[in-house]
């Protein structure tokens, strides 16, 4: 793998600009939204992470690699590793963003590095993200993307058991228009997401794969039910897949501890494993 290559991608920049309109928060509320709440207005307040989906990708279909993702080697680097995740991310809340108000992402690559693991060759790719709304920032975040080699058969990471005395816990459901639609709020082509016969035996997983920014959407959602606000702070980590398996049951676990303190740890889960990790603080950053 050319490393220099791929280094010189570093400091790369891009520049966007979004906006959430009325019609696209009513699909989002649709998708992600609680029952018997009402989606946001026109000048009010948007949920934390909505700002996701703003800057969707418009690269026509030619431009699509086989997986369903834009072919590398625009912003992004060409790395020739052809299974990829969002496997992090860290994001800090200064100001909401509303509704029909536009606001502009400013990012930046900020790291490529290669490194050895358990099932082969990794890279992991780091971008800086600051959201702008009327001059001002509103987010900062720092999105960490790993691409590995598509295995030859699925390899899960060691299991790792949800907390026994959880804090908060509640369950959300996976399931297959779920995921098309968040594939679709998102406009995200990503075969593994709503292509069983391709996630089966393209990428060797098991089922189709729930996303791991739905999975974040859940998370930072239970944490502002918990406590009533938007975190200062959140941070999230893919630990294991989660799959949408034929057959097997569709119900997901949301758990939260630490409610004294002054963060949340924060967890999704099936079948009494983690999937993934978040942090919630509402305490300011130096």
């Amino acid at each position: 793998m050319d490393q220099v290559n791929l280094s010189a991608w570093e400091g790369k920049t891009e520049t966007q600009t979004g906006v959430i309109q009325i019609a696209q928060a009513l699909q989002i509320h649709a998708t992600l939204g609680q029952a018997n709440t009402s989606p946001p207005q026109e000048g009010e307040i948007l949920p934390p992470l909505w700002h996701w989906f703003a800057f969707t990708p418009t690269v026509p279909n030619e431009k699509l690699a086989r997986d369903g993702h834009p072919r590398l080697g625009d912003f992004l680097p060409p790395v020739p590793l052809e299974r990829r995740m969002w496997a992090s991310g860290a994001l800090t809340f200064h100001l909401p963003l509303k509704v029909g108000v536009p606001f502009v992402k400013h990012s930046q690559i900020a790291n490529v590095a290669e490194k050895e693991g358990r099932t082969g060759r990794m890279v992991f790719v780091t971008v800086d993200h600051r959201i702008e709304t009327e001059d001002q920032t509103a987010i900062e975040e720092r999105q960490d993307i790993v691409y590995l080699d598509i295995p030859d058969r699925f390899r899960p990471p060691e299991k790792l058991p949800m907390p026994e005395a959880p804090d908060w816990h509640s369950h959300e459901r996976a399931t297959e228009p779920l995921l098309f639609r968040f594939s679709a709020i998102t406009f995200n082509a990503h075969r593994i997401h709503y292509d069983l016969p391709y996630a089966q035996q393209v990428e060797h997983y098991p089922g189709l794969v729930v996303h791991g920014p739905l999975q974040a959407c859940w998370l930072i959602g239970a944490a502002r039910a918990h406590r009533g606000t938007v975190p200062r702070a959140f941070r999230f980590r893919g630990v294991h897949p989660m799959l949408l398996i034929p057959g097997e049951p569709q119900e997901i676990d949301i758990m939260a501890t630490g409610a004294d303190g002054t963060a949340l740890s924060l967890f999704t889960g099936q079948a009494g494993h983690q999937c993934m990790q978040a942090t919630a603080s509402w305490e300011e950053t130096t």
